[in-house]
């Protein structure tokens, strides 16, 4: 093999070698990003647990005073 194609492989190799580690740092990234988002995404499930059952309670309250109206 001629140098001058034994220096094309080392440059393709560094090149890969870098484009590896940049990628690397993209999904150690996107990791912590996702676990940001999980954890935002399980507050906000609490959050609408707890709100579905403040409507429901609102609901029950609403239609045992329309009953009493009823009755009246």
């Amino acid at each position: 093999m001629s140098l001058e194609i034994l220096d094309q492989l080392e440059g393709k190799i560094k090149q890969a070698v870098e484009t590896i580690q940049l990628l690397q740092l993209e999904v150690e990234e996107l990791k912590e990003k996702n676990q940001q988002m999980q954890q935002t995404n399980d507050t906000l499930r609490g959050e609408n647990e707890q709100l579905k059952v403040e409507h429901n309670n609102w609901q029950e309250r609403l239609r045992s005073l329309l009953g009493q109206i009823d009755n009246v």
